[in-house]
Formats: C-alpha cells, structure tokens, sequence
C-alpha cells in the first residue's frame, strides 16, 4: 500500500497534516531525519507509518526507542487496534513471554518493536539487532523522546548517550529522531549526540493556537489556582506541576478538600499507586492529576483541558513540554502558571550549587533568564515562546511594528521587549499590562544591600532589605540598627510587589547572588556594578488583577461537562454522543486501555452527528479505519440506532 493509503485504511485518516507526508516520503525511501513537532502534532505516524510501509516492501522490523513502559502499553495497544503488528519488550513481561516474543522478533513477525533505550543497548539485543540486520531485516530505528539525548534538554536521560551505538553497528538502516521541544542548542545537540549530520530536519510549528497562556504572580499560590479550576474548569481533566513531592501531596490533598478529584503522583509513591493514579488519570474523566516533572511525558490523553504550574519550572522548554500536554485534541485549553520571588530565587540556587561546569551552569542561567523574560513580559506571550524557538509569529496587530526576541538562552540590556505582534489568546494581548521602569528601585535596593553589609558585616534576606528600603522600623531594623542607614526610606514610594518583581529580574540576571548556605541571603556580584551605574535597565509588567470569571451556573441540561461534545450538536445527537461514550467506556475497560485509544472523541460525535445506517455511512469518518470498521461498526450502529 502507498503511505496515502496506509493513512487510510489502518488509521482512518483521508489526508496527512503540515509535514508529516514529506517526513513519512522521506523516511519510506531509507532517509535519515531529525523531526520537530509539537505535542499532538501527529509525531506518531510520521515513524508508524514509514514502518508499515518498509515491512510491505520485504525491509523487516522497526524498533522504536520509547522511555515509558506506559507510552509503550498505550501506543502498542493503539496499534493492535488499528491491526498492526506491534509489541513492546519491557519489565512488565515475564521471562517466557520475553523469550516468546524475542523469537518473533527474530523471524520478523513484527511491523514494530517498542523498547526502553536501556534495554536497546544491552549485549542481548545487541546480538537480536544483529542476527535481523545480517538477514536485511532490520527496517529502521525510531528514536523518540529525542531531546532525552542532550544535556541541554530539560528531561536528559544519559541512557539516551548509548544510542550513538546505533549508527556505529547498523550505519546503513535509516534513523529518526523525533522531539516536541528542542531549542537551536539541543537541535544540536541531538544531531551531534546521535550522529544525525547527514539527516534531513523537518521544523514545524511550535505554535499550540488553542492554548490559552496566562502567567500571574503568586499572592494566594493555592487559592488562586483553586479559583482558576473552579471558575474555568471544573470537571475537566488537567494536569498541575509543584516542585516538591510534599507540595504535590498538600495540593492535592486541597483540591480534594474543595471537592475536586484530585491524584498525587510523584516518584516517592509506591510503584503501584502510581500506576494506579496514572491509569485512573488517563481512563476516566475529570482527573486532576498533581504531580512533579515525574509524570507527563508521553501521555497521550487528547482532552487534557488545562495545565498549571504552582512553581516554575527550570526553563521554556519544560514549560513548553508541559503545556503542551493540554489541548491534544485541538480543542480549547488553558496553560496558568504562578510565579514568585522564591521561585527564582530557588532556581537559581540549584543552578549556582549544581555540580556542573562553569560553562553548562551559563547555559542554565541563560535559559532561566529567558523563562523569566516570558513571566515578566509585557508583550504577547505566544510572540515571545515562538521566539524562543527561533520561530517569528505570523499574525501582527495592525499599526504595530513587530519586534526582534533574544536568541535562546541569550539576554538583552532590558528583561520587556516592545510591544508587536500579537495572538489575541494569552493575557497579555487579553489584558495588556503597563509596563514601569524597575531600574531607579533596582539601584536603590543594590545600594541598600551594599550599606548593610558594610555596616553589619553579614548578609540579610530579601525581607529584611526591602523593610529597609520602605522605611518599615521592624524589631530586626531595629535589632541591627539599620534604621540609621542613608538608605532607609529611599524607596518609600515603592510597593513590596514591585519591589519583589526588581529582586526577581535582579537575581535571575545575575546581578545579585542568593546564598542558600546562609538563610537565602542576598550578595552582591560582579554584574551588580552595571545596574548600580544605570548602565542597565530594569522594566517590569505592573501587577494586574483581574476579576474571577464567575462560577458557570449549574443548568437542567442532562450532559455533563465531561460529556460535551467538541462539535456543535443538537440535543439529539448529544444524546447519541454521550451513549457513544459510555459504550467506548465498556470496549476500554475490557480491552484494559484508555477510551481514546478505541476512538477519538472527535470521531465520536462525527458518528452523532451523521447517524450512520450502514457500515458504509462509517466509511470516511476520522479515525475508523479498517480494522476498526470491522471491529466495532456493527456495534456502533447498535448504539446509535438505540
């Protein structure tokens, strides 16, 4: 079958999207490739295919380096679906089924092998890799989760390293490295780490227009984010990131309290309850997963409405990797992010204390720098995170000249640029903030700073300094006698919100030091001088707050929000949708997989929404291919004629 007709018949798709029909010509006719596409891109077929299509044509196997026993579950469960010859080789496997499945291998009786990057590289499956290539076949590696590979990344793996093996033993079987997050730097990275010189990169869109950003500053870190889920989504599914494994159980915990369903998930639960809260996230709705970094990365649940941050993460590439798990489907979705003093001050902690060479630990500065540029930004934030990637945003606000972004992980003399381009679906093109110049109350902060250690000789924290600066006589003022120094009052005028927004930009900057041995202390550094002297300005976004959306009135409707339909239906065909969903519930349970797994709910309501009669009136609809049709049509036929 061509690749327009394996698209077809096995997934149910009538045409590919942006590049994926390049990528799979590419890949089909033995080409090596770098592949770039954001999360719910469509990154899957642009290997699954080429694999379907190679084994037709006598090429034999393709492996696929995946990270995540539970990736490797749903996407070969996924493909047994649609009729593939897919199975994965993985701990969850007991030593006869191993076996059984290592002479399937050897005979090719597979279309696709999907295994961890620490299993690829042992002895082993060395001598199974071997013993395929020497019979010619062995069709193709797929490497996915590709930014694994790069120190640079934001979810390095050094098993991922051991992969340049791959080209050193098989150098004339095709190669693909896919990734949904990669700066120009780990690009790089990946190419020179995998020895991708010669491949082809296809770059798509970074852009996710469904996703809406909002980036507040914490005041209420906890009952704002109660807010944001109740006023904007209660009962959808969505995912919130905290940093510590405590934080992820209080939240939790919370949000539980207010009568949301809530699951913590971090690496310090027992194996079993993590397994057990991701199962429960992916196959019923209206899940709140809380979690560290720990849990996201190859989850492919379409209907994730929301992602939120209590803390920030360590750069844009974690950000962008974790947002972009909401809104899979194409449908609308949220992406809030809380920031505060201490997040930076946190961050760059970690960066200072960090084992790493002199040179990665810039690099990390850098890349925090530029998250913080995102959050203090007054400009469009969509604008601002393409830029990042090196992508210009296409859409301009009439009359506005659009504007030039610092490289990735670069810095510039001020933290805002000037307003440009906008989408028209962040807060700040919602909202525009005012924008003031931070840098008199920079300079008067770093000259009370200076003062104090020479009058005291210690350091003090941000509270302290800012007391000082705003003329606050405090028992600790007092104590040390600091009410006597020439900066005491100077910055009476200023708020202790805009004051922490300074100290933030200051210490993500450089310009100020954090000691984490000495209680967060504040010193002075090297680049504390350039501000001192005016040299560089300090701009920030005024704190804007914005009123709550009110809480959605419950109505006499009989669906729920977990049961909207993602098109536009009548009252009837929401009826045959939900039966529809609650059907696939069944299939799901029986087949031990997550519903969207069986179908989509977009190809749901298509089925509500035609009232087929006919196996044929199926034919056509997105997302039922063959094996499908022949699977579960007369069923759904049933239930749509109940």
């Amino acid at each position: 079958m061509s690749s327009s007709q394996i698209l077809r018949e096995v997934f149910g798709y009538e045409q590919f999207r942006g590049p994926q029909e390049a990528i799979v010509s590419h890949v089909i006719t033995g080409g090596d490739a770098l592949v770039l596409m954001p999360t719910g891109g469509g990154k899957s077929l642009c290997y699954q295919i080429p694999a379907i299509a190679r084994q037709q044509a006598g090429h034999g196997v393709t492996v696929v380096i995946s990270p995540l026993i539970a990736l490797m579950h749903d996407q070969v469960g996924a493909l047994h679906e649609a009729g593939v010859e897919a199975e994965f080789l993985n701990s969850t496997l007991t030593g006869e089924q191993a076996s059984a499945l290592e002479k399937r291998l050897l005979r090719a009786d597979l279309t696709m092998l999907y295994a961890a990057p620490e299993r690829i590289t042992t002895p082993r499956f060395l001598a199974l890799l071997d013993s395929l290539h020497a019979r010619g076949l062995l069709s193709m590696f797929a490497i996915d989760e590709a930014h694994c590979v790069s120190q640079w990344g934001h979810d390095f793996r050094p098993e991922y390293r051991a992969l340049t093996v791959l080209h050193e033993r098989y150098a004339g079987v095709p190669r693909m490295a896919l990734t949904a997050t990669a700066d120009a730097l780990t690009r790089a990275d990946i190419v020179e780490r995998l020895q991708l010189e010669d491949a082809q990169q296809f770059v798509s869109s970074f852009d996710r227009p469904n996703i809406r950003y909002k980036i507040v500053e914490k005041k209420d870190a906890t009952q704002q984010l109660l807010r944001f889920i109740q006023h904007e989504h209660e009962g959808d599914a969505g995912i919130v990131y905290c940093q510590s494994r405590r934080k992820v159980e209080d939240i939790a915990q919370t949000l539980c309290a207010a009568g949301l369903n809530a699951l913590p998930y971090h690496a310090g639960l027992d194996a079993l309850v993590r397994q057990t809260h991701q199962d429960r996230f992916l196959r019923e709705d209206g899940i709140v997963m809380v979690a560290t970094i720990a849990f996201g990365m190859g989850i492919d649940k379409p209907d994730v409405r929301f992602v939120a941050h209590l803390d920030m993460p360590k750069n844009i590439e974690g950000y962008y990797q974790e947002t972009g798990r909401a809104g899979r489907d194409g449908g609308p979705a949220n992406a809030w992010m809380g920031y505060g003093l201490q997040d930076v001050v946190n961050q760059r902690r970690m960066i200072d204390e960090s084992p790493a060479g002199d040179d990665f630990k810039q690099v990390m500065r850098g890349k925090l720098d530029a998250l913080l540029t995102l959050a203090e930004g007054a400009d469009c934030r969509r604008v601002h995170l393409l830029a990042y990637f090196g992508e210009t945003y296409a859409a301009a606000a009439p009359g506005r000249p659009k504007h030039g972004t610092a490289p990735s992980g670069g810095s510039e003399d001020t933290l805002v640029p000037s307003v440009g381009a906008m989408c028209n679906n962040c807060d700040n093109c919602l909202n525009p903030p005012n924008v003031w110049d931070g840098t008199d109350a920079a300079r008067k902060l770093l000259s009370t700073i200076y003062r104090v250690q020479q009058a005291s000789g210690i350091s003090f924290g941000a509270g302290h300094i800012m007391d000082i600066v705003r003329g606050k006589t405090t028992d600790k003022v007092t104590q040390f006698g600091h009410e006597g120094l020439t900066t005491f009052g100077i910055g009476a005028a200023f708020s202790e919100v805009q004051l922490r927004g300074v100290l933030r930009q200051l210490i993500a900057t450089g310009a100020l030091n954090v000691d984490g041995q000495a209680f967060n202390t504040l010193q002075l550094t090297e680049q504390s001088r350039a501000v001192l002297k005016g040299e560089v300005a300090v701009r920030l976004r005024e704190s804007v707050s914005t009123p709550a959306e009110r809480k959605p009135k419950r109505g006499n409707s009989t669906s729920s929000k977990s049961n909207a339909a993602p098109l536009a239906l009548d009252d009837a065909a929401q009826l045959r949708f939900t039966a529809l969903k609650a059907w696939r519930g069944e299939v799901a349970r029986e087949h031990n997989l997550p519903a969207y797994v069986i179908f989509h709910d977009a190809t749901l309501a298509a089925i509500a929404e035609r009232v087929p009669q006919t196996l044929d009136d199926l034919q056509g609809i997105s997302g039922i291919g063959a094996k499908k049709l022949e699977a579960y049509g007369e069923e759904v036929l049933r239930v749509v004629g109940l």
